[in-house]
């Protein structure tokens, strides 16, 4: 884990199976593919929907939080933080998560692409 401009990051390569991922994207980026058991509150909607995140995410574990690049994500990362949850931004979002080979799928489970 790097703590780049005072964010706390994450590798892809250094997410395990079960690890709750919190999708910050859009909805038409949702759509167009995702990782496959990750919650998805996009940013525009992010403190209204607060309470679907703290009764999702696992009691006194970490939140992993991702975009697109990683820009969206880093701002709901330290947000939560500073709400005291052990939040950190996937480095490089979704487009690493793909082209880590990771799985990307649509909302039927079919194969997704990250928008």
């Amino acid at each position: 884990m790097s703590f780049g401009a005072g964010v706390p990051t994450v590798a892809v390569a250094d997410l395990k199976d079960g690890d709750f991922l919190l999708d910050v994207r859009e909805d038409d980026e949702w759509k167009a593919g995702h990782a496959e058991g990750a919650l998805h509150i996009p940013i525009s909607e992010f403190v209204a929907r607060y309470g679907e995140l703290t009764e999702a995410a696992p009691q006194d574990g970490r939140v992993h939080v991702i975009c697109r690049s990683g820009g969206r994500s880093a701002q709901v990362t330290m947000y939560l933080a500073q709400q005291g949850i052990d939040a950190v931004n996937v480095d490089g979002g979704m487009q690493v998560w793909e082209a880590a080979g990771r799985p990307v799928v649509t909302d039927d489970g079919q194969q997704g692409f990250v928008l």
